[in-house]
């Protein structure tokens, strides 16, 4: 790479302080402060030492950039405009509007070049770690290290270092001497609030040094030292890198810079114009990118678009002498999932009636044979969630190729490493917990459904019947909880055969799922009725009768309680449909002709049996039908007893059917 002239770059570095400031003067909302006082940082790394292929933001030769403190968002921005990745300066100037590429914090999939979608503080941060993951994974698996040797760079600010998530996902990282993975703070000690020291006052660097990164001080408004720093840290083995950067927000605004009002507010008509002024800008000329800026930006995109040619060449000549690792490569980047998955995971059900999170762990074995892409863990729960894989081997700094991540009891930083996974594009992950827990995942779910990336969350231990754990341990409103998240489908398995069928679905599925599967022993669907299932669809008639004159709908352990009540009551002369419903949101993604079909729309006398609450459950029983479950929290006791107490025994849910069938 060449060096430019100095004024030249700083002429640079100032283009990306006033288009940042610009675009969000102009739009009248937005954080100013970061991006100016970020510049140096970002500009440098952009022109300095990452590599990317401004004609393909997707080329698989790429680092990754996460801009964890994604309020910072026109600096991204900038940088994309500048070296030709695809944004205009109209772009820039239709910051925070309606179907605009550049919205007030980066959104993955609707600009070309944002990698990420960030905007939680922190939950960059943690999913940058799962890239370094991806990335070692893949030079491991491959046995293509010298090939797939891409940094992650990470930007985050004080709010990221507050947030508990970065320390989860940093203690982590430091465990793992992610040596690929380098951080930039931008220390500036601003928050909306005013400074940082009204509630932060820890020593940020001592705290990384415990965790076994690399730390390094810098001015970081000065290039010189700031690319020294990145080639130290690109150059070290021993682990992830933090680089500390004394800023100044909104640098090179004479009245603001410095200023907890230059955060989350635009500098104003006056201070645009003075900033301009102090910069050596055209005072009344927005958006300007100065020849020579051009230029300079322009000899970088010729240099990153011939390197990426070359590296394009290495790889092709990798494959040609490499055919099975190349085949490999392949189905880690199609993330392939062969299309005959169901029948060959029906032959991992296990024989004898079982738990389903012990058949859903048997199952997952044969889905890790057949789906290279699946990787993953658990939060130090592997021996209660059954997910470890048998054949996947370790991920540790000294086996890079393992598929099995031990998450330690880290629940947040795991969901959003899965994500970092699923976004560097050659991994399906796993994360595997108990449903309880999923409270301490709410952000990642929801990130993993904003962005629908493909991910599977294992929940277990899926109701009250946890047993003598008692009310802490025992999930009541988690699976509406995980229900209510756009873009995420919820799959509560009744039994081995449905579980089997759950996981092809989850894995066929684009965008994330969630799996709750039973600690207790639960009795298989009929053979006789096992034909019927079909998860696919969400919810289907699992038995039926002519004439029926009722619907009753089950989920998961409470499937086969209810049939055996079902199967009471017809003895008794009753005519009933009985649905099982293991997916509402498949279900709901059917069309009206098939919902209308398990559920006949004039057919108001519905029943929906669950052992957890009721809420949410009137949308397919109407407000006037019978809905079975717990609007309660459970209590310590044998499972065994707290069925009987809750009225989830098949003598109980009989007796409430039967009395609601004779209402009139």
């Amino acid at each position: 790479m060449s060096t430019p002239d100095a004024t030249v770059f700083q002429r640079a570095v100032n283009t990306v302080r006033m288009l940042s400031a610009e675009g969000v003067e102009k739009a009248k909302s937005g954080h100013p402060g970061l991006p100016m006082g970020c510049a140096d940082f970002g500009f440098t790394l952009w022109s300095r030492r990452m590599r990317f292929n401004p004609a393909n933001p997707q080329w698989l030769g790429r680092d990754r950039f996460v801009l964890s403190a994604g309020h910072g968002s026109m600096l991204l921005y900038s940088l994309l405009h500048l070296f030709e990745c695809g944004l205009t300066l109209d772009d820039l100037k239709q910051f925070r509007q309606w179907d605009s590429k550049t919205p007030g914090h980066p959104e993955h999939g609707l600009t070309a070049g944002v990698d990420i979608t960030t905007g939680p503080l922190g939950t960059g941060f943690a999913s940058g770690v799962g890239m370094a993951i991806a990335a070692k994974q893949l030079g491991a698996r491959t046995g293509a290290a010298d090939l797939f040797d891409q940094k992650v760079y990470v930007l985050c600010g004080d709010g990221c270092m507050m947030e508990g998530i970065t320390a989860e996902a940093a203690s982590f990282a430091g465990h793992q001497r992610l040596d690929n993975l380098i951080v930039f703070y931008d220390d500036n000690q601003i928050t909306i609030e005013g400074k940082t020291d009204i509630a932060f006052s820890e020593n940020v660097a001592k705290r990384f040094e415990a965790y076994g990164w690399r730390v390094v001080r810098i001015d970081g408004q000065n290039a010189a030292q700031i690319e020294a720093a990145l080639v130290e840290a690109e150059g070290w083995r021993g682990g992830p890198s933090l680089i500390i950067g004394k800023t100044t927000i909104a640098w090179g605004a004479p009245h603001k810079a410095g200023s907890n009002h230059a955060h989350g507010e635009p500098l104003g008509a006056d201070e645009i114009v003075a900033t301009r002024k102090a910069l050596g800008f055209p005072e009344n000329e927005p958006f300007h990118v100065p020849a020579e800026v051009r230029a300079l930006c322009a000899a970088r995109v010729a240099e990153l678009k011939l390197a990426a040619a070359q590296w394009d060449q290495r790889l092709a000549a990798w494959r040609q002498a490499n055919p099975e690792p190349a085949a490999l490569l392949d189905q880690l980047t199609g993330r392939v999932v062969p299309a005959n998955l169901l029948a060959e995971l029906l032959k991992a059900v296990p024989a004898k009636e079982t738990a389903t999170r012990q058949s859903g762990g048997e199952i997952m074995q044969r889905a890790a044979a057949l789906v290279p892409a699946l990787t993953g863990g658990a939060a130090d729960l592997n021996p209660s969630t059954k997910t470890h894989l048998k054949d996947g081997g370790e991920f540790t700094p000294d086996n890079r190729a393992g598929r099995n991540l031990h998450f330690g009891v880290r629940e947040f930083a795991m969901g959003q490493v899965a994500n970092g996974l699923a976004l560097y594009g050659t991994a399906i992950p796993f994360t595997a917990t108990f449903a309880v827990f999923s409270d301490f995942m709410k952000p990642a779910l929801r990130l993993a459904a904003l962005q629908e990336l493909k991910a599977v969350f294992i929940f277990t231990h899926d109701s009250f019947f946890v047993g003598e754990d008692g009310p802490t341990h025992e999930p009541v409103e988690q699976l509406l909880m995980c229900r209510s998240i756009p873009h995420m489908t919820v799959l509560r398995p009744a039994d081995s055969f449905e579980t089997a069928h759950a996981w092809a679905a989850a894995l066929q599925t684009n965008g994330p799922s969630c799996l709750f599967l039973t600690r207790q022993n639960v009795e298989n669907i009929p053979a006789e009725l096992q034909q019927n299932i079909d998860i696919t669809k969400g919810g289907y008639v699992l038995s039926d009768d002519p004439g029926f004159e009722a619907i009753v709908i089950a989920t998961g352990s409470e499937v086969m309680v209810t049939y055996r009540a079902v199967e009471i009551l017809r003895q008794e002369g009753r005519k009933i449909r009985m649905v099982s419903m293991p997916s509402c949101e498949l279900f709901l993604r059917q069309s009206a002709e098939y919902q209308d079909s398990v559920l006949p729309p004039a057919f108001c006398k519905r029943a929906s049996v669950e052992a957890g609450t009721t809420l949410g459950w009137e949308r397919f029983t109407g407000r006037c039908g019978l809905r079975i479950g717990l609007d309660h929290f459970g209590a310590s006791a044998p499972a065994k007893v707290l069925a009987e107490k809750f009225g989830f025994t098949t003598a109980a849910v009989t007796e409430q059917l039967r009395n609601w069938l004779l209402e009139a």
